[in-house]
């Protein structure tokens, strides 16, 4: 029983506190909230009061900046179509006119040689990307702070911008068509008459152009002697051999250089040069000076000097001096004899020299 009183209670309780606080908002709906601009000091002060408002009689204030609906200003725009290639959504469709003459100027300088017969902007399908306004380059075109234009009809979500009507755009149609026209009669007029017996010759091609290594043509008058100087020019070389290193002779003095005579002097006397000498070989032995002359053989190879050989030293021997003792008692080295030569060196008369190997020359045979 007690906890069926106590729910009672509760409910009687939860029901008085939430009456207190309908009550209290109805008596502060006596005053009403001041519609202010978020960016205002005072915004958050009013904490109390009716926050409804008459809407659409009442809103709310709009910033400048906001991006809502677009509006095109005609009498600056230069209908270049730049807005509709870049439309994501393609929401904007532009119809131009060529005028034949200037129509007039924007307000930043820029001239109008275009009428738009058409220039409608889809509001149904805007995505409010604000690419378009971007791209304009007389900025007619902008997002205007217009946030609520709902309609009952979808097809009223499409706004005209078009500064001709139907009528006044089948005449600058007209217009333009009778210009172009007579702009090609006269430049019909301002071509020579060709007469039509006679089909108009149509124009040489010209020949292809092929770059050539071949030399010019020669002149009339020299042709025959400039044939030949272009068959030497345009003839390929042979290729020359690949190079191969070479020992360069020694140079020969111009005594060693046998000099033929030539019976007839009127004759080039040819100049042989002689057989080059061997290279020089070191040898261990001295060379002997003896006063006897010494044939040279008929080739020019240098021969080999030998020597007789010397006697060698004797070895040496090392031996103990007895001492002597004198009368003082002073003891004296024993003075030995001079060594006697165990060999005396004899000059001998130097040996018969062997006859050198035979070693072919480069020398040619004289001529008889």
């Amino acid at each position: 029983m007690s906890t069926y009183f106590k729910n009672i209670s509760e409910g009687i309780n939860t029901t008085v506190t939430g009456l207190k606080l309908t009550l209290r908002h109805l008596w502060s709906a006596r005053n009403r909230r001041k519609p202010g601009d978020i960016r205002s000091g005072n915004f958050y002060d009013q904490q109390d009061g009716m926050v409804t408002i008459q809407y659409p009689l009442e809103t709310i204030p709009i910033p400048d900046n906001g991006r809502y609906r677009l509006h095109n200003e005609m009498d600056d725009c230069i209908v270049c179509d730049k807005c509709v290639k870049v439309c994501p959504v393609d929401c904007i469709e532009i119809e131009p006119i060529r005028a034949i003459e200037e129509v007039g100027r924007a307000s930043d300088g820029s001239p109008i040689r275009l009428y738009a017969a058409k220039f409608d902007i889809d509001m149904a399908k805007c995505c409010y990307c604000g690419l378009c306004t971007t791209v304009c380059p007389t900025e007619c075109l902008t997002m205007t702070k217009t946030f609520d234009y709902s309609e009952l009809d979808v097809r009223d979500m499409v706004y005209n911008y078009a500064n001709l009507t139907p009528d006044e755009a089948d005449e600058k149609r007209r217009l333009l068509d009778q210009f172009q026209k007579e702009k090609e009669a006269l430049k019909a007029a301002a071509k020579p008459a060709v007469p039509q017996t006679e089909a108009p010759a149509a124009p040489a091609a010209k020949p292809v152009f092929k770059p050539t290594i071949k030399p010019k043509a020669p002149v009339a008058e020299a042709k025959e002697e400039n044939v030949v100087e272009s068959k030497a020019k345009t003839e390929k070389p042979a290729p020359k051999a690949p190079f191969r290193p070479v020992m360069k002779p020694k140079p020969v003095a111009e005594e060693n250089i046998e000099k033929p005579i030539s019976e007839n002097p009127a004759e080039p006397v040819e100049v042989k040069p002689a057989a080059a000498k061997p290279p020089f070989r070191p040898s261990m032995k001295p060379k002997v000076v003896s006063e006897e002359p010494v044939e040279k053989p008929v080739e020019d190879a240098a021969p080999e000097i030998t020597a007789a050989p010397i006697a060698p030293k004797p070895a040496f021997r090392p031996t103990m001096k007895p001492k002597v003792v004198s009368e003082e008692g002073i003891e004296k080295p024993i003075e030995s004899p001079s060594p006697e030569p165990t060999q005396e060196i004899k000059e001998e008369s130097p040996a018969p020299k062997p006859k050198p190997a035979f070693r072919p020359s480069m020398k040619p045979k004289p001529k008889e």
